[in-house]
């Protein structure tokens, strides 16, 4: 998504140099990809080396002073997932984003998450339903394919914001698997106005929690 395979980390006197997006530094990304000799190697490690490389991505990368700090999580509840919020709490965590599809097996899934994330005494910032409807580039109309709805409903039950709905895009896709800026090539797709939406909710539900 950011064009970065390839790109190596070096060392410096505080840690890694985590491996920059623009040239003005903007943006920095830290992966165990980087780390890696060959691009399609496996990482087989097992939980107490994987749980040391998460502590280490968060206190010995030369992160310097940021905004934002955002961790990408894959689903489920495991071990890393506790070893990245032990790592995080001294820096006090603004909270999780939790994001679900409509379909009922996902918002099972998901709705474990949000458990974890109250008994692990993370702040939930809100729930986004993701591929809600697919959006059609010559006519702009939104279909529901996998059914609508349930991201809306776990969020009122878990009692959390529903932060809003990203429909299925294929520019969106095409524009990930490229490296290109979607927000600036296509501000007319509907995935446009829904993700520029819920990143306003997000930056004024952190500030008011940073005030």
């Amino acid at each position: 998504m950011f064009q970065a395979q390839g790109r190596a980390v070096h060392q410096c006197d505080r840690g890694w140099v985590p491996v920059f997006v623009d040239q003005e530094q903007s943006i920095s990304l830290m992966s165990v990809g980087f780390l890696l000799e060959k691009p399609d190697e496996a990482v087989v490690w097992r939980g107490p080396k994987k749980n040391a490389l998460i502590k280490q991505f968060v206190s010995d990368v030369a992160w310097g002073q940021l905004d934002y700090l955002v961790v990408d999580a894959p689903p489920g509840t495991s071990d890393e997932h506790m070893a990245a919020v032990e790592a995080l709490r001294p820096y006090q965590p603004l909270g999780a984003l939790v994001v679900t599809t409509p379909q009922a097996v996902s918002v099972g899934d998901v709705r474990r998450e949000l458990t974890f994330c109250r008994k692990t005494g993370l702040q939930v910032l809100g729930v986004v339903e993701n591929m809600s409807g697919f959006a059609c580039p010559h006519c702009a109309e939104c279909t529901n394919i996998f059914s609508r709805g349930g991201g809306e409903e776990l969020a009122q039950l878990a009692g959390v914001p529903f932060l809003g709905s990203v429909p299925l895009d294929p520019e969106l896709t095409r524009s990930l698997e490229e490296g290109r800026d979607f927000i600036q090539e296509f501000p007319k797709s509907p995935a446009f106005s829904a993700l520029t939406s819920i990143a306003q909710k997000i930056l004024e539900g952190t500030s008011t929690l940073l005030s």
